[in-house]
């Protein structure tokens, strides 16, 4: 089954950063769990957010951009990864969030396929939309203080 348009054109922006990009696609499709590890830094970084802190900043930015850019999830949603331009995690500070830039790998499920593990909650496009790092702050603040006044 080929696989479709949009669907085709993310792999394509994912596999660009690889050092090797058959071998990366030869490792999605081989790979049982469906995922490979991808350099960051190249053209895109990620921020790990806790996941209490990640599930509300998602709804923030999606009430906020028509689609904000891909955004992973780990098992049980413990941690989320939301890609943002190269450079910002040498640039970021803030408690609790880890930034995965130059020299960092990442394990990135394939576009559209499930898998036991990490999973797209916001696939890439293909196109290279990324979050706008304040963007990101504004909406982990907001979420924040959402946290805090749910909290008795």
């Amino acid at each position: 089954m080929a696989a479709d348009p949009g669907t085709k054109a993310a792999v394509e922006w994912l596999v660009s950063v690889a050092p090797e990009p058959d071998a990366c696609r030869w490792e999605w499709e081989r790979n049982p769990l469906g995922v490979a590890l991808l350099p960051a830094g190249r053209q895109w970084d990620v921020l790990i957010v806790p996941g209490e802190l990640g599930c509300p900043t998602l709804d923030v930015l999606t009430r906020v951009v028509d689609r904000p850019g891909p955004v992973l999830a780990d098992v049980g949603d413990a941690r989320m990864g939301f890609f943002v331009p190269a450079g910002t995690a040498a640039r970021w500070v803030g408690t609790g969030v880890r930034g995965a830039g130059q020299g960092a790998w990442i394990v990135v499920p394939y576009p559209g396929r499930a898998t036991g593990g990490v999973r797209w909650l916001v696939p890439p496009d293909g196109s290279g939309t990324l979050t706008d790092p304040a963007l990101l702050e504004l909406a982990m603040h907001e979420a924040a203080a959402g946290l805090a006044r749910d909290t008795p």
